[in-house]
């Protein structure tokens, strides 16, 4: 069971935009525009990245005035992200040049096509 638990989370770590918002978290509490400028998506694909990473526990929201302030809802975060920092620096060369790691995007015509 614990381990399902972790491949999910790993899971939910590895799409793109969830693992920048929570690198952006990492440094301290910011609000949407903030996110939005850091992370380069757009504010509805944000709100849904915000909503999933929230619904399984890793960010809460915080009111203050008009403002909405995300942050990370358990410090322990922090510490996944310096360990997956730590072991890059020891294996990223080999991470990098894994072609089973390859980022695909499936299309119609061609299900192998690299993503540009």
């Amino acid at each position: 069971m614990m381990r399902d638990l972790e491949v999910k989370l790993f899971r939910g770590l590895a799409d793109p935009s969830r693992f920048s918002v929570l690198d952006v978290l990492r440094h301290g509490p910011r609000c949407v525009s903030d996110l939005i400028e850091a992370t380069g998506l757009a504010q509805s694909n944000l709100s849904m990245h915000l909503a999933c990473l929230r619904d399984c526990g890793l960010v809460r929201a915080q009111r203050n005035g008009k403002f909405v302030y995300y942050e990370l809802a358990d410090k322990s975060v922090i510490q996944l992200l310096k360990a997956a920092d730590q072991v890059l620096t020891r294996v990223g060369k080999l991470v990098e040049a894994c072609p089973r790691y390859e980022n695909r995007v499936r299309t119609r015509g061609n299900p192998k096509t690299p993503r540009r």
